[in-house]
């Protein structure tokens, strides 16, 4: 479809209504025709930044498989029976409590 070339066409300002040379008019961001007077353009806050989305795992994950033998001690409610841990061995002065993992 072939158009006019509107050397003399004329033209409102969508903002300040004013009279225009239809070419002079310029189209902002949102569609609207305005002066140069009224012409502004888009803010940057208008269109946020792309944030990539977190990442959820590793790619070739090598995990610490050794597997390493605490020492601690052991306390009850009472506090009168207490004894080491030796590997995965309790000894207690009631009796032999075996922990497995």
């Amino acid at each position: 479809m072939a158009f006019a070339a509107g050397k003399k066409a004329y033209g409102l300002c969508d903002i300040c209504g004013q009279r225009y040379r239809l070419l002079t008019l310029k189209k902002q961001w949102d569609g609207l025709k305005v002066c140069a007077q009224d012409y502004s353009e888009k803010h940057p806050q208008l269109q946020p930044r792309h944030h990539p989305a977190d990442p959820q795992a590793l790619r070739e994950p090598r995990p610490d498989t050794d597997v390493e033998v605490d020492n601690g001690r052991v306390f009850t409610n009472l506090d009168n029976i207490g004894s080491m841990i030796i590997g995965n061995q309790l000894t207690a002065s009631i009796g032999t409590v075996t922990i497995t993992s």
